[in-house]
């Protein structure tokens, strides 16, 4: 499985989150397959965003997507930082 992290501020987060949940059902069709949302301890408003998809290439057209740039900027994220990783092993301690 490939994930998908992304760091970036946002300028409201709870604005940000209606956005966010709103986008599931996109998400969803595009090819994620779970996520975990997290915060920066000392900076409410800085999100880290870390997603299962399908495979790397669906994650990067649908991050890249015309659609998604323009609801990254009604969501107010900022400088969005994205890294695409390929999972080399995984466990449970």
């Amino acid at each position: 499985m490939d994930h998908v992290l992304i760091i970036h501020a946002v300028r409201d987060y709870e604005a940000w989150k209606t956005v966010f949940d709103a986008a599931a059902t996109l998400r969803c069709d595009a090819g994620e397959r779970s996520f975990q949302v997290l915060r920066e301890g000392s900076d409410p408003n800085k999100v880290v965003h870390l997603s299962r998809w399908e495979s790397i290439a669906k994650a990067k057209a649908f991050f890249e997507s015309p659609e998604l740039v323009e609801i990254r900027r009604q969501a107010g994220v900022e400088s969005p930082e994205f890294l695409y990783l390929h999972e080399l092993e995984a466990g449970t301690l």
